[in-house]
């Protein structure tokens, strides 16, 4: 066999990273496209692409890095990262790990396209959306606010505000870099096994469970409703609120305006709509001496 020939199975055969001109990217330089992924993901977020743009400036550098000395393979980059995207940014940004693991094995020569590329985005952003937005929205921010709301309330700014923001960005910013590196990490094929295991339904059941038990409570304790209304029967009075309500059941009204709120939601009202709707119930009740 030719030395020729040997050169071309070695080319072949050996992993990317370890030809000696086999470019390599830092963790450096994927810690910088977190970063810039963490603030700017929806720095120019728009109706066309979403986060597309965001995701052209946290993975530049990289691309620089790997195409900078190929102009025509650079412009294709930046038009593949182009394409629509849009993920809940923390858990999503596994995907633009994984999109960077891949990128680097492309600029190496491996037999990687731009559609393998943009498919793999695509097909991951709506279920890691999915993930990311129980966790956040249902979970940890009922969970926050229901220890740091009392504060609050009671003018507590260090224990109220100032300790809800730095727990919050601790914790989805710690997810978010660890989601981040283990999907570069992992590479394409790690975060299929994820979804696909034994665990990650159970995390997003009880996650779909506390979210409305916390919610429910945080109703309970800070919707303060109550009537003043008093039925006059012969010689008696009864007051509508505790000779009624409270021994149908306790917390009845606040319930009840919790749940109409949650469906003028669900039927696609503004918020600022139903606000408005709970501020004339407010008014009209308060008028008539109803609540």
């Amino acid at each position: 066999m030719s030395d020729k020939e040997e050169k071309e199975i070695e080319k072949e055969v050996l992993p990317s990273e370890n030809k000696p001109d086999a470019k390599k990217i830092s963790k450096k330089e994927v810690v910088k496209a977190f970063w810039r992924w963490t603030f700017f993901s929806h720095a120019n977020y728009n109706y066309e692409r979403l986060q597309a743009t965001g995701v052209v400036y946290a993975l530049s550098p990289i691309l620089k890095h790997l195409y900078g000395n190929d102009e025509d393979a650079m412009k294709e980059a930046l038009k593949r990262h182009m394409q629509f995207f849009n993920t809940e940014p923390h858990f999503g940004g596994a995907i633009l790990g994984m999109t960077i693991a891949m990128e680097e094995e492309k600029s190496n020569g491996a037999p990687i396209t731009n559609d393998t590329i943009n498919g793999l985005k695509t097909g991951l952003m709506g279920p890691l959306a999915g993930i990311g937005d129980t966790l956040w929205q249902g979970t940890l921010i009922p969970i926050l606010l229901s220890f740091t709301i009392g504060f609050a309330s009671k003018g507590n700014i260090l224990m109220g505000p100032i300790l809800f923001a730095v727990l919050h960005l601790g914790i989805i910013w710690t997810i978010g870099y660890l989601s981040w590196m283990q999907g570069y990490s992992l590479g394409k094929e790690g975060i299929a096994k994820v979804l696909q295991g034994s665990l990650l339904p159970t995390v997003m059941t009880f996650a779909q469970c506390m979210g409305p038990i916390v919610i429910g409570a945080l109703s309970a304790t800070f919707v303060k409703v109550s009537s003043p209304l008093k039925i006059q029967l012969g010689k008696s009075v009864l007051k509508v609120q505790s000779g009624i309500l409270d021994k149908l059941v306790l917390g009845l009204l606040p319930l009840g305006i919790t749940l109409l709120a949650y469906y003028l939601l669900k039927r696609k009202f503004k918020p600022t709509t139903v606000v408005l709707i709970l501020v004339v119930i407010g008014v009209v009740g308060g008028a008539f001496y109803i609540i």
